[in-house]
């Protein structure tokens, strides 16, 4: 997938002063931001955002949007282009969780799940998901929620791999492929907005998405 053209000299701007949600100024936490923000101002940004989108899908604690805005901000033309790679490796990464979860869960899974705390709800998540499996993936991808303890839920509960891969691609395309549009639309000014309103429109789509999946189960249960 190639990328489009270079801009003009934009340079990323200097990482934002507030952490991402749930990471403290100081801290293992807050070094880990820092040390994945910086590489906006590399000429290696798209292969860390890549490798950092890969590994949050199953494991790594950092999300990659604040690398993908720092990056679209420097690169308004390839904004919509990073939320694409964003995307892609995201849900391959997602598939790396599937797999945890699927086969190596008493080895790994267990021990990322511990990590987060989500033991106990894990039983039930789990058993949840052969009814529920596309939504509580599509919803984990798009929301704030820990998309990496679902993909490994997934994997754990033999959900459907094209069910899986629809889902996650779904959610994390609308979410990562919409911060690459306002970026790349209306440039730093949107960082703010994005940090404070993101994961509240983010929890609004899910909840119409959910909303009218089950409307239209609900017909077709009727008809």
């Amino acid at each position: 997938m190639a990328p489009p053209p270079e801009d003009p000299v934009h340079p990323a701007p200097p990482p934002a002063s507030e952490a991402a949600p749930g990471v403290t100024r100081a801290g293992p936490l807050r070094r880990l931001y820092d040390w994945v923000l910086h590489w906006a101002h590399t000429r290696y940004g798209a292969p860390a955002l890549a490798v950092v989108s890969f590994c949050e899908s199953s494991f790594f604690p950092i999300p990659p949007d604040p690398l993908l805005i720092a990056l679209g901000i420097g690169r308004p033309r390839r904004a919509v282009w990073y939320g694409v790679l964003c995307t892609i490796a995201s849900v391959a990464g997602g598939l790396l969780g599937y797999w945890i979860g699927a086969g190596l869960f008493e080895l790994f899974g267990e021990r990322i799940l511990a990590l987060y705390g989500v033991e106990e709800k894990f039983t039930e998540l789990s058993a949840d998901f052969a009814e529920a499996g596309f939504i509580a993936v599509a919803v984990a991808a798009l929301t704030p929620i820990p998309y990496k303890v679902f993909t490994i839920a997934a994997g754990a509960a033999h959900l459907s791999l094209p069910v899986f891969i629809g889902a996650s691609l779904l959610g994390r395309g609308v979410r990562f492929i919409a911060e690459g549009w306002l970026v790349g639309r209306f440039g730093a000014p949107i960082r703010v907005f994005i940090d404070r309103w993101f994961p509240w429109i983010a929890w609004g789509l899910a909840t119409v998405g959910v909303a009218g999946f089950l409307a239209v189960r609900l017909l077709l249960d009727e008809s």
